[in-house]
């Protein structure tokens, strides 16, 4: 009888396949840009006014955002430096 892999173990098989495939991470990476570029248009110019009426909801979807270019950068920078290491381990 086989064990089924628990949700932990799926994960990081998922995790795993993203992180060291470049064509996946690049896809992902592209998604992540599309989504957080998409929160600051919707903040600039569709919901500006309702965030101007409340101090503490413009902090948050601010906030929001800044996390999420963080997280962009994070995730950039981790694919440069894969990027380099792959190149470095083919020579």
């Amino acid at each position: 009888m086989k064990k089924e892999p628990s949700d932990w173990e799926s994960s990081k098989g998922i995790a795993k396949i993203l992180l060291l495939n470049r064509v996946e991470r690049r896809k992902y990476l592209g998604r992540f840009l599309a989504v957080t570029l998409l929160w600051m248009v919707l903040g600039l110019c569709v919901i500006d006014e309702w965030l101007a009426e409340d101090a503490l909801r413009f902090l948050l979807w601010w906030g929001a955002c800044g996390v999420l270019a963080l997280i962009l950068v994070v995730f950039a920078l981790y694919d440069a430096l894969s990027v380099i290491r792959e190149e470095r381990e083919q020579r």
